[in-house]
């Protein structure tokens, strides 16, 4: 493989990016295994975490564009790994619930995904691996994008 310019490869931002097209790669591939794409395993990680919500709510935890959620959790339906149901309080909006099937579904995926870390970050040590998702997480918060209230700190590290 030939060597980037020195100019690009000294920029994080160039750094980011080129990393996130592997990323995408391995998740994707995982993924593929189970039938499943990063959209489903967003919406099935927000209902498991925080309950049944309405789709505007999932696309806001998942920051996923209204029509991607629609086609998320239609597939998701079609599967069973989620109920959709009107919500009582506004007939106009859907409320959706994550299945027993889906909670499987989403341990699966949880696996897939551990597994696609692995892979991403074999380079790493443990303590790498933490230092890594914690300064990006510090630097995605300071951009108003981190999707969870909890620290990123406190997550546990990925396997290795």
């Amino acid at each position: 493989m030939e060597s980037a310019p020195s100019r690009l490869a000294t920029k994080a931002s160039w750094l980011i990016s080129q990393t996130a097209v592997h990323a995408r790669r391995l998740v994707s591939e995982a993924f593929a295994v189970s039938s499943a794409r990063g959209y489903h395993y967003r919406v099935l990680a927000a209902l498991q975490e925080f309950g049944p919500a309405s789709q505007a709510e999932l696309g806001r935890r998942g920051r996923m564009d209204r029509s991607d959620v629609v086609a998320a959790v239609t597939e998701l339906a079609r599967e069973g790994f989620v109920e959709r149901s009107a919500d009582p309080a506004d007939r106009r909006r859907n409320t959706v619930t994550i299945t027993t099937a889906g909670i499987q579904q989403l341990q699966r995926l949880d696996r897939a995904l551990d597994t696609a870390q692995d892979e991403l970050l074999a380079p790493l040590s443990v303590a790498e691996r933490r230092a890594l998702v914690a300064l990006l997480g510090k630097v995605l918060e300071h951009h108003g994008g981190v999707p969870t209230s909890r620290s990123v700190a406190d997550r546990p590290p990925n396997r290795s």
